[in-house]
């Protein structure tokens, strides 16, 4: 589990209208590698993590991605690179649902560690913005055995197309990177072997021409 933070920041409640449908975002997504040059806003953040994972049912603390049995294995962390966010220090946030916050757990830009570990990815290098998902699979496991591991997969995927279409809709690029070291990502978070990084999605300002 995530390490205890060392400080936490309330996110703004997300936006749930946007001047882009859902079919253009379908249209427009694609994965992307490079990005121009220009810092992330904090609400641009809150609004990625919302998606990733964010309550959108409060009666039944349901979330933004649908999981077996509502058992939620996922973590999903932002890594912010030295300038990459504005209003946000560079380290480790790991996203808290409940209370739609972020919890700081490392001081710092370990974006080249973390390029590192996505064996010389320089797109996760350059980004302003990783977001990291861990998987606790015993969340799901647990209810359903062995099935429950391809449970966990489909989440994550379900999870993966939320953030590009959210990130493509705020005119955000972004890629889902599954070639890596998972003790090396671990590591970079600072979380125990009970979590098993899936995706690393770098985030950045879109360089494409699009919304015509």
């Amino acid at each position: 589990m995530p390490l205890k933070p060392l400080k936490r920041i309330t996110l703004r409640s997300p936006s749930l209208k946007s001047s882009v449908s859902v079919e253009e975002a379908i249209s427009w997504r694609r994965s992307e590698r490079r990005y121009s040059v220009g810092k992330l806003t904090v609400d641009q953040v809150s609004q990625l993590m919302w998606c990733a994972q964010g309550i959108t049912d409060r009666r039944g603390m349901l979330r933004a991605a649908p999981s077996a049995g509502a058992t939620y294995p996922l973590e999903v962390y932002a890594v912010v690179k030295n300038g990459g966010v504005e209003g946000l220090d560079a380290g480790v946030y790991h996203y808290q649902p409940e209370d739609h916050s972020l919890g700081l757990l490392r001081n710092g830009d370990l974006s080249e560690e973390l390029a590192s570990a996505c064996l010389g990815q320089g797109w996760v290098r350059e980004a302003p913005l990783n977001i990291v998902i861990t998987a606790v699979y015993a969340r799901t496991t647990r209810r359903y055995g062995t099935r429950g591991e391809r449970y966990v997969h489909m989440e994550v995927g379900h999870v993966g197309q939320n953030i590009y279409l959210q990130a493509t809709a705020m005119g955000l690029g972004t890629v889902a990177v599954g070639a890596f070291y998972d003790d090396e990502v671990r590591k970079v978070l600072g979380v125990s072997e009970e979590e098993r990084p899936l995706y690393v999605m770098p985030v950045g300002i879109s360089v494409r021409k699009r919304f015509a």
